[in-house]
């Protein structure tokens, strides 16, 4: 079960009730809530900690829409990995999850909101993190878990959670990471705050949005194939790629042609965000001042400067031509102040 009893227990003073705020007690079967009595199953080995959210107008309805896409195409898929060390090759061989593994230390508390099948989680798991994974959809919490409890990952807990009625007490994690998650709801800004208030003073978010310039190939990509019939899908570099499985294709352009909503934004809206939530900015990918590309020499959670509006204006632009290759998906970094 990949540890869960067990790490549930050693961590329950951050567990709360997502109805009522609640503390839980943690059993091998259920955890309930002290205050109002709700039981929450672990089914799998994966507690169903989601609350329905009613606060925010419409976003239960997409909520379900979108919890349903998920739960028919998981994404990404297991298919490659058949063990820990083709999991941890395949993610390295990217430079920013490279990156977050060597300059996040052992004993780092992690939250991901919206895992999805927990590829990113598993990962940084390995050395000696503590990281709970949550997501709305069981299908995909499933593959992560599974591949947690067959490979011996004792450091990970999978979770169903909402990420507007959140499962933990405010003020408990190191990291919290958003990515490619708070532009498929209603309110982008309602959900961030959200899990802010997860973050530790000095702890760090890590948010990963489609950006409104670099967006524009891919939706273009998308009209395409919408009126051919899902044919010239070769447009897609990543479905043109022969060393990628059938399988993990079709979630691919489930996920990125498919999806029943996203929204878009820009670097200079998450500075408000920041702002708005106590965080100051740290560091975005790619980088918020022109010229200036990020390598694997760079720290992740150094500060530097935002840049201006205009030098943000010449990096978004180049986005355009970015969204090529990354299919117009950024990230920013802030640290609680």
């Amino acid at each position: 079960m990949s540890g869960a009893p067990d790490l549930l227990a050693r961590h329950a003073e951050i567990l709360r009730c997502p109805g009522c705020r609640g503390g839980i007690e943690v059993s091998a079967a259920s955890l309930a809530c002290q205050e109002c009595g709700h039981r929450f199953e672990i089914e799998g080995g994966v507690p169903r900690l989601f609350w329905p959210d009613g606060e925010i107008v419409g976003q239960q309805a997409l909520t379900d829409t979108v919890k349903s896409f998920y739960e028919q195409t998981p994404f990404p898929d297991y298919n490659d990995f058949d063990s820990v060390a083709t999991l941890a090759e395949r993610a390295r061989e990217g430079i920013f999850p490279r990156m977050l593994d060597e300059q996040l230390p052992p004993g780092t508390r992690i939250l991901e909101c919206g895992c999805g099948t927990g590829q990113l989680s598993n990962f940084l798991s390995i050395a000696s993190r503590t990281v709970f994974a949550t997501d709305m959809c069981v299908n995909s919490l499933r593959l992560g878990e599974q591949f947690a409890r067959d490979h011996d990952l004792r450091n990970i807990q999978f979770a169903q959670m909402n990420l507007f009625r959140p499962a933990f007490e405010y003020e408990s994690f190191d990291l919290v990471i958003c990515n490619g998650v708070l532009m498929t709801t209603v309110d982008p800004l309602a959900g961030f705050r959200s899990i802010a208030r997860l973050v530790k003073p000095g702890g760090y978010v890590l948010i990963g949005l489609y950006h409104r310039y670099g967006r524009l190939v891919t939706d273009l990509r998308r009209l395409v194939f919408r009126f051919s019939g899902d044919r010239l899908q070769w447009l897609d570099p990543v479905l043109r790629d022969r060393n990628v499985s059938a399988a993990r294709k079709r979630a691919w352009f489930a996920d990125q042609y498919k999806h029943p909503h996203e929204m878009k934004h820009t670097i200079g809206q998450m500075l408000h965000w920041l702002d708005d939530t106590g965080f100051r900015f740290v560091k975005s990918i790619p980088r918020s001042r022109p010229f200036r590309e990020i390598s694997a020499a760079d720290d992740l959670f150094r500060p530097e400067a935002p840049g201006n509006a205009f030098e943000r204006l010449i990096v978004e632009l180049g986005m355009i031509v970015r969204g090529r290759r990354d299919n117009g998906f950024f990230t920013v970094i802030g640290q609680k102040t």
